[in-house]
């Protein structure tokens, strides 16, 4: 049953009831995926097309496809056609992840209206980030469409890229948990980073910097299949490093990340190593799971399911180090970090895109004080909020 009075309005529907002036007449493209819905459940790009004064010329689908179908990283997706419209829908994760002159020679402006996953390692974010250079390069226009940071606005954490570590999964030196709704993301990316586009953020309205997804009774539709909950999404700033191991992350299961194991996890030792079952706001659950699809699949796995007991206590991404550095010490002979290819990276390992800093892997594996490496990222913690304060809109 949907609410009747969500407290959070969307970018989306602010544009809706006051369109700005300078978009009238223009040919529109929207880049959207199946979470681009009011608060009905109505999609942006009927929406669009019908109730604001634009031609809606173009669709354009981020990772995982228009219809967020795909399942797994580098699967890729084709350029179609719109049935609802029948206007063409330009894939911006298949054989080009960068926008094209032909791509853009369709539009005047391009809408965006994407749910973030308020972490750094999410391709969405890096997907606006080459729209951005597109229309700085074509001299079109960007209006992005603001939705709620789903693991709130106010809390940051984790180490910031390096830049050696640059790729699809981070192309700036961002925290692995930003503290930023995607709309004030992308005005930091067009004018700190210099990007500069003609870029305008419609803002929502009710939303506050401490809420979580569950606070702004909005509808959660997952922004890609394998985060199906706001707990999903809670527990992912942390459990996306398993996508650097041979360890499942719960891709296969209803549970993807919420879930992780091995065959040969011993699951009571990673509980004493770790100090027992008393890392803050969270439970972990002793559980078996049998993935159908990716690492392990067809294999009873070991290990824990993840149940956030306190939400402002829970530290995700330190939780998920304390844990991997456990499963490392713990099974030296059978932990392996992933090999190349990860996201279209084919020579640097995948663990080392993912933390953003190749010293955590080096930490992890000789089993030194993860508070060792909490203190190690502080300083760019601090300056980094003190930029992203610049392009707060709450």
């Amino acid at each position: 049953m949907l609410p009747d009075n969500p407290v959070v309005q969307t970018g989306l529907e602010n544009l809706l009831n006051d369109p700005p002036k300078r978009i009238f007449g223009k040919r529109a493209g929207l880049l959207c995926n199946p979470a681009s819905v009011d608060r009905h459940l109505r999609h942006a790009r009927g929406l669009i097309s019908s109730r604001l004064p634009v031609e809606l010329t173009s669709l354009y689908s981020p990772q995982h496809g228009f219809c967020a179908e795909k399942q797994d990283n580098m699967i890729e997706s084709d350029d179609t056609f719109d049935p609802v419209l029948d206007i063409p829908v330009f894939s911006l994760y298949g054989t080009t992840r960068i926008p094209t002159k032909e791509m853009f020679d369709h539009i005047d402006l391009l809408f965006v209206d994407l749910q973030d996953a308020g972490t750094r390692v999410y391709t969405f974010i890096y997907t606006i980030s080459h729209c951005l250079e597109a229309a700085k390069k074509f001299s079109k226009s960007v209006i992005l469409l603001d939705r709620p940071n789903p693991v709130c606005g106010n809390v940051m954490e984790g180490n910031c890229l390096k830049a050696e570590n640059s790729s699809f999964v981070g192309r700036y030196p961002l925290p692995m948990r930003h503290g930023l709704t995607i709309g004030e993301l992308v005005l930091l990316f067009n004018e700190h980073f210099s990007i500069g586009c003609d870029l305008e953020v419609i803002p929502m309205k009710g939303w506050e910097r401490g809420m979580y997804f569950t606070d702004t009774g909005l509808a959660w539709i997952p922004p890609s299949p394998n985060l199906p909950t706001p707990v999903s999404a809670m527990v992912y700033p942390g459990q996306v490093l398993w996508e650097g191991t041979n360890i499942s992350e719960g891709r296969g299961t209803t549970q993807p990340f919420e879930l992780f194991g091995a065959p040969f996890i011993d699951t009571e030792k990673v509980l004493s190593f770790i100090g027992g079952n008393n890392l803050p706001g969270v439970h972990l659950r002793q559980v078996s799971f049998e993935p159908t699809s990716n690492k392990w699949m067809g294999f009873i796995c070991n290990g824990f399911q993840i149940h956030v007991t306190n939400a402002e206590l829970f530290q995700p991404y330190l939780t998920t180090l304390k844990l991997m550095q456990a499963v490392s010490c713990i099974h030296k002979d059978k932990f392996k970090w992933a090999e190349p290819p990860y996201e279209y990276d084919f020579d640097r390992l995948p663990i080392d895109l993912i933390t953003g800093d190749s010293r955590i892997r080096y930490m992890i594996e000789n089993c030194e004080r993860i508070e060792t490496i909490v203190d190690s990222w502080e300083d760019d913690l601090r300056q980094f909020d003190k930029i992203s304060r610049i392009f707060h809109l709450y």
